[in-house]
């Protein structure tokens, strides 16, 4: 087992984020090079770090911002898709469990009204259960909760508070890990141990596999969901310079 992986299984999440911002400009320094590139700061290195809690990915997160894959592709569909970094209106943004790799700049982003929130991250804004949003109706223009759902015993009442707090109009991203093989999702309160969990969903903390049926889950509570798999618009040169995942599928969703 790497030691990546003893990391992440045996330490508790909000002890990582802090653990992270004192050694990630050390391994950022030790990494330089000009193999791979973070789209998101556009700092090279000779490698990125492997990541994951059961299987290991190679080259999967970035030594300056800590983005995986799917971070560095919503990056690349926000600034070439949307108006998130241009909109001459101020965006009212509402990000669930905050990514560090994408924290900092988008406080600093002028055309943001930028606030997170999370139950137990020591990074969020604002402590709050994603079942019972402490916010107006309508309230946001945008809305992230990214790899939250499969950690929520009652997914389809935090969907139903990430459409309640988002305006008609806006728009949300709502990423998963996703078995697109399976045409069902999955799950089974009945298994509670840590070890089966991560052998059956993937992770000891997650309590599903989504399967195809995701898509369908959001549109039935209200959302027009766009299936869009953004890889197939980047050149096959900067899939592998930028280490994204072939075919992710970026789950777009709109009020």
């Amino acid at each position: 087992m790497s030691i990546f992986k003893t990391i992440l299984n045996t330490i508790p999440r909000p002890w990582l984020i802090k653990a992270s911002y004192l050694v990630r400009p050390t391994i950022a320094w030790y990494l330089k090079g000009d193999n791979f590139t973070d789209p998101i700061d556009g700092r090279s290195f000779k490698k990125f770090l492997p990541y994951g809690y059961g299987n290991q990915r190679e080259n999967a997160l970035s030594p300056s911002t800590l983005s995986l894959e799917r971070h560095r592709l919503m990056w690349l569909f926000l600034k070439d898709e949307t108006n998130f970094f241009t909109s001459k209106e101020k965006l009212n943004v509402l990000h669930i469990a905050p990514e560090q790799c994408f924290l900092d700049i988008f406080r600093k982003q002028e055309n943001l009204n930028y606030l997170t929130s999370d139950l137990e991250s020591p990074i969020a804004d604002v402590k709050a259960d994603i079942c019972d949003l402490p916010f107006e109706n309508n309230e946001f223009d945008v809305v992230f909760c990214n790899h939250v759902l499969e950690h929520i015993p009652d997914d389809i009442k935090a969907m139903q508070e990430l459409y309640r707090v988002l305006k008609p109009g806006g728009f949300g991203i709502f990423q998963i890990p996703q078995d697109l093989s399976r045409e069902k999702t999955f799950e089974d309160d009945t298994i509670t141990d840590r070890k089966e969990r991560a052998k059956i969903f993937g992770q000891y903390d997650h309590v599903r596999v989504y399967g195809r049926d995701y898509f369908d889950k959001l549109r039935a509570i209200g959302f027009k969901v766009d299936e869009v798999d953004y890889t197939k618009k980047i050149a096959p040169e900067k899939l592998e310079r930028f280490c994204l995942m072939k075919n992710e599928i970026l789950p777009v969703c709109y009020k």
